[in-house]
């Protein structure tokens, strides 16, 4: 028999504002002496990992534990008819470890005793700061990096050319340095191929693209490759709906996601390649646009996680982890998923790190702009 569905203890909050509140929105009530969550906001069914008809009538405090005296904060909040706000206190659900959140009660003057709790994890606030440090960091580095690769690569080619015509009248143990010096050219060229690709500052070309067809491309490349030490695992949200991008560099995206979790793990473990629908994630654009980036791609791998020292410039540009990495990789993975209008994070602890990418849906319709914009390309 299916259960009967609970209603809201209080009239809901006009359905726009409270869906589009960014953080976490509870609405509490006394019921029987009891603090019990009246309503709740999308931003808060996520962050519970509970659906709102599941929390509704639940003693608040016995879903979220709170590391401050919320007892006291509620009495005083409604004695006083005034806000009240708590800093840096640790809120744990159960489902999840502590985050370290800022808490404002207030109360409700069209609803009598209800009380408005909202909770706002920090660490939100951080990581969208550091996207955005991310993004302009590649950004300004983009036009440096196209110069210079360009200007570097003619004189290396002169180089390498000198370097083999010596090689012809030379004995076998002189040419050895002459082999050397084709090599390292040919090595620093192929840097500097990276850099060139790093400075590509061509817009995707956006269309609905079913993004388990791009990892499955990105995942069978790998197990033939660069991961066959791997076990390689999916988890894939069927359901999903299209996502607005390019398929090709989508596809370098999550190429290089896998390149990096193998590499981590030379000898052997795993990596999981998951897809989940979540809203509440919304970035503003260069052109002031809020989007909604509800498509999440992670990248799970057991490995030895992050090296400490650049786990918050992990996508800058030149930042590496591995002896003679180059520190491009990544950087080019965020200036791709920024060209989309997306955002992509890390979280690293010895033998689970997640990168997680979130990207927007395709439109019904296609934007007039973007398809023109096409053509023009085609053309």
């Amino acid at each position: 028999m299916t259960p009967a569905r609970r209603k809201p203890i209080v009239a809901p909050v006009p359905g726009m504002i409270w869906s589009a509140l960014p953080v976490p929105a509870f609405l509490l009530a006394q019921r029987d002496g009891c603090e019990v969550i009246a309503d709740c906001n999308p931003a808060a069914e996520l962050f519970m990992s509970v659906s709102r008809s599941a929390l509704i009538a639940e003693p608040v405090f016995d879903r979220l534990s709170i590391d401050a005296p919320m007892e006291e904060a509620v009495t005083r909040a409604r004695h006083n008819r005034a806000p009240i706000f708590i800093n840096d206190a640790e809120v744990c659900t159960g489902e999840r470890a502590p985050v370290l959140c800022n808490l404002q009660l207030a109360p409700v003057e069209e609803a009598g005793e209800t009380l408005l709790l909202l909770v706002a994890p920090r660490e939100v606030a951080g990581r969208l700061g550091r996207a955005q440090a991310i993004k302009a960091a590649a950004k300004s580095a983009t036009g440096m990096a196209a110069m210079l690769a360009h200007e570097i690569k003619n004189p290396l080619a002169g180089i390498a050319g000198a370097a083999q015509l010596l090689s012809m009248g030379l004995k076998p143990a002189d040419r050895e340095l002459t082999d050397l010096i084709v090599a390292e050219t040919r090595r620093i060229v192929a840097l500097l191929d990276q850099v060139e690709q790093f400075g590509d500052q061509r817009p995707p070309r956006r269309q609905a693209v079913n993004i388990h067809d791009v990892l499955e491309r990105a995942r069978r490349s790998a197990v033939v490759g660069f991961a066959a030490h791997m076990s390689l695992r999916d988890e894939y949200d069927p359901s999903l709906p299209t996502v607005w991008g390019d398929a090709d560099q989508l596809l370098q995206v999550f190429l290089n996601l896998l390149k990096n979790a193998a590499q981590a793990q030379p000898d052997g473990g795993e990596i999981r390649i998951r897809t989940r629908f979540e809203r509440g994630l919304r970035l503003r654009d260069d052109r002031g646009r809020d989007v909604s980036l509800p498509l999440h791609v992670d990248i799970i791998d057991d490995g030895p996680g992050l090296p400490p020292a650049i786990a918050d410039s992990v996508f800058e540009p030149f930042v590496s982890g591995r002896e003679n990495g180059t520190g491009l990789g990544l950087a080019l993975v965020s200036k791709i998923i920024s060209a989309h209008d997306g955002w992509i994070e890390c979280d690293s602890v010895p033998g689970h790190t997640v990168f997680s990418v979130s990207l927007p849906m395709a439109p019904s319709a296609p934007p007039a702009q973007a398809s023109a914009a096409q053509t023009k390309e085609t053309d």
